[in-house]
């Protein structure tokens, strides 16, 4: 019997060590895409720069005109509703989601934060009104904790925090944040100016700085990073981090897309330094910046309205226009399908 049992014993060892070998070479393997085809799954007269997975099934959706909704990816069958708050039509520019809650906020003053009722109805947990109000991005580190991040008021970021799910949210103090750089802010392009992993949180900004904390927003320290943000249409315009360590961000300067001087970065040691990355070389501005899963962070695809890029080097050197199509947001379902949201559409996108 100890025989087997020590036989068995160094055969599952082995079975596993073999397994976690081959695991981590498919996971380190890039995807080596040359094409993208795309198909609109709903069109209508609105903006859309916030989009979500709720599940394998399920992409919600906020945009303009109060317009929310979600689309069922399997059949590709969409609902739409309107908010409107008084005689206030809001303009969403991000959601996020737990387990059992969906939630939306809207960007200017009055900021209006709606969370999926008990009842099945949106409810408005929380509301913001004053000058500068702007809120740019949401999401949550568990179904507990979550976060929102808005421009410079009195002084310092405006970020919100939830610690109950959602059902109320406290504003940080100025005196708990870093001090603002003059007219600092965070672009509200395609809700991904926030990036959270464990207790870790990361806000780019308007002014080339990161904003980091290390236990879910209690406390906060900037880094500067080399991204260009000399003009008040630069800076980080979106971040996405692989892991804890491997972080990019893109952005440069919506009013001369085709500038590509210092527009893209990249950090190896969790956001602490970040290097500028093919520089002088497209793609120029551009909205968001996802990881493509299953990639072991060797391929990254970044959209805007100056069409969808891709690189497939692991150092993010080179880039490869796939399409013209211009987006402003973009979700992965998996490592090759996506959607992608922009002005009048959501489509859904294969990589090929």
């Amino acid at each position: 019997m100890l025989l087997i049992f020590d036989s068995m014993k160094r055969y599952f060892f082995l079975w596993a060590l073999a397994y976690l070998v081959l695991s981590c070479q498919s996971e380190s393997k890039t995807h080596l895409y040359d094409s993208v085809s795309i198909k609109t799954v709903f069109q209508d007269s609105v903006n859309i720069r916030a989009i979500e997975f709720l599940d394998s099934n399920t992409l919600a959706f906020a945009g303009s005109r109060g317009i929310y909704g979600t689309v069922d990816v399997t059949t590709n069958k969409v609902r739409t509703n309107i908010m409107v708050h008084d005689s206030v039509t809001p303009e969403f520019r991000a959601v996020a989601h737990t387990k059992t809650d969906f939630f939306m906020l809207s960007v200017v003053d009055p900021a209006l934060l709606y969370k999926t009722g008990d009842n099945g109805q949106m409810e408005l947990v929380y509301k913001e009104e004053g000058e500068g109000v702007f809120y740019d991005a949401m999401k949550f580190w568990n179904d507990k904790e979550g976060i929102a991040v808005g421009d410079t008021v009195e002084g310092c970021l405006s970020i919100i925090i939830t610690r109950d799910g959602g059902r109320t949210w406290v504003k940080t103090t100025c005196n708990e944040l870093p001090k603002s750089i003059e007219r600092e802010g965070a672009f509200a392009a395609s809700n991904t100016n926030i990036e959270l992993i464990g207790n870790k949180a990361w806000i780019a900004t308007t002014s080339g700085r990161i904003l980091y904390s290390d236990d879910k927003g209690n406390t906060w320290s900037g880094i500067k990073t080399p991204i260009i943000s000399e003009k008040s249409t630069q800076g980080i315009y979106s971040i996405d981090f692989y892991n804890e360590n491997l972080g990019f961000g893109i952005g440069g300067d919506f009013t001369e897309p085709e500038a590509n001087i210092s527009n893209k970065i990249r950090t190896r040691d969790g956001g602490k330094s970040w290097n500028v990355i093919a520089d002088n070389k497209a793609p120029g501005y551009k909205s968001c910046v996802q990881y493509i899963p299953n990639s072991g962070g060797e391929d990254l695809v970044a959209v805007g309205f100056t069409g969808i890029a891709y690189s497939n080097d692991g150092d993010s050197s080179s880039w490869k226009t796939l399409s013209e199509e211009g987006f402003y947001t973009i979700r992965f379902l998996n490592d090759s399908v996506a959607y992608a949201a922009g002005r009048n559409r959501i489509s859904k996108l294969t990589f090929k």
